[in-house]
């Protein structure tokens, strides 16, 4: 067995009138609890609890609104290992949990003027609402996703890894060239 770390689908990439790719090895970690209660844990790291459907960004590390009590800390993957046991000691006798699901989940990154119409056909979001600093949960095809926008023409979706290769393929279907529908032009 190899020692070397790999993401869902390492290079993964497909060109169409978006360019669809595995985005590689995200730290990721999901704390639940009283939010005003984990946002003494959070303090350190510089980063405010979001407002609903909401993502706050302090350098390399974002937070996301998951649920009323829940939240996601992306970082870098190296992070991830000692901010989880720097977070659980900081949590200790409080009703929370706090379990890193680097390992668990799949990135892919969507670029393009045309991505909210890649998604658009998936997923049942007014995408012309999402705003940079949002997210929402949802579903896409038949696969629990969590999607957001990181800048002009990028989004960025999450999924479970165990999906990657079926999310990746229905990505790169729905943005084959020639199926623009251009609904957010």
């Amino acid at each position: 067995m190899s020692d070397q770390l790999l993401s869902a689908l390492p290079g993964a990439t497909s060109e169409g009138f978006v360019t669809v790719a595995e985005a590689g090895l995200c730290g990721m970690i999901t704390l639940r609890g009283d939010l005003g209660r984990l946002a003494f844990a959070l303090a350190p790291l510089g980063l405010d609890i979001p407002a609903q459907r909401a993502i706050t960004q302090a350098d390399e590390r974002s937070l996301a609104w998951m649920s009323p009590d829940e939240l996601l800390l992306m970082l870098p993957y190296a992070e991830a290992a000692e901010t989880t046991r720097t977070l659980q000691e900081e949590l200790r006798g409080e009703f929370a949990t706090v379990a890193n699901v680097s390992d668990a989940r799949a990135v892919f990154a969507l670029k393009g003027k045309g991505a909210p119409d890649v998604l658009a056909k998936l997923c049942p979001v007014d995408f012309a609402a999402l705003k940079p600093g949002e997210i929402r949960r949802t579903r896409a095809g038949q696969v629990a996703a969590a999607i957001w926008v990181t800048g002009e023409d990028e989004m960025r979706l999450v999924c479970f890894r165990s999906v990657a290769q079926y999310m990746f393929d229905l990505l790169t279907t729905a943005a084959l060239p020639g199926s623009e529908p251009c609904l957010y032009s």
